[in-house]
Formats: C-alpha cells, structure tokens, sequence
C-alpha cells in the first residue's frame, strides 16, 4: 500500500483492502442552516494533513495549513525527540445580517506529533511557511558504520 494520499477520484469504493471510508452520516445530525456560532470552538481541525519523507541530509515535514499565519503556529521539540507542531485557526466572525449556507472550513487547535529517529539533529531543526504550507526540516546526523575488525585465527 503506498503512503501517498491518493485524490478523491482516485478511490475505489468497492476495494476491501481500501483506507478510505465513505460516512453517509458525516455532520449528522447537523443540517445545512447552522451558524458559525454552533460549530463547537474545539473542532477537530486536528487532522491538520502532513507528509513526513526522509531525504539522505534531513527529515522534512511538510503540513497545510492554508489561511493559516505563521504567528498562529508553534513548532516545538519535546521530550528530547518529539516533533511537536500545534496552532490554531480562528472562525471567520459572523455578521448579523449573514445568512451561512454551508460551513465547510474547519476551525480550531490543532495539534500533531511525531517521534524523531535517533539520528535527528533536534537542536538544528529550522521552519518556514511559504502559501499556507509549513516546512518543518530536522537534519541528520551522519551514521557511522561500524567498524569491521578481522581477527586472525591461530592453530
């Protein structure tokens, strides 16, 4: 099975061995005339989507988080290796006058995490966020092959 995500055309929803499920009830018992004032203030906006592809120099990460600013962002390393990237996006305010016809847009924290190898160099790690995607790059450290010996056998 491949990690890349495939597009929504893509799918085969009659594959059994397929990781993509359909919800016919997905936003139930919601219907289409909800205000922005009922979306509960902590929707999962979670599933914030990230690649994370090893390279031979670095680890990179790479998250969108579109209309997204870099202020609302943290990149963090805890526990010595774990990459921690959290944020929030807020909720367009709703006029008085605005009648919504479907909210689609998540808002709300997000938060993801990721154990790091043992060969990332956690305190070179660097971040930029360029058209609402966040680059996360952790560099390597070279991996020394150990050293093979030859001992003589006498007799």
């Amino acid at each position: 099975m491949s990690l890349i995500r495939s597009n929504i055309f893509d799918r085969n929803i009659f594959d059994p061995f397929s990781t993509d499920l359909w919800d016919p009830f997905q936003g139930f018992p919601f219907n289409n005339t909800r205000s922005l004032a009922t979306v509960d203030e902590t929707s999962s906006f979670a599933n914030a989507c990230i690649d994370w592809k090893e390279t031979p120099e670095a680890h990179v990460f790479k998250a969108d988080l579109p209309g997204v600013k870099k202020e609302e962002v943290k990149v963090e390393v805890e526990e010595g290796n774990v990459l921690k990237i959290s944020g929030e996006r807020h909720r367009e305010k709703e006029e008085k006058n605005d009648k919504w016809h479907r909210v689609e847009r998540s808002s709300g924290r997000f938060l993801r995490r990721f154990r790091l190898p043992e060969n990332a160099k956690v305190d070179q790690v660097k971040a930029a966020m360029e058209n609402g995607v966040l680059t996360v790059t952790v560099p390597k450290q070279e991996v020394k092959k150990p050293e093979v010996k030859a001992i003589d056998i006498s007799g």
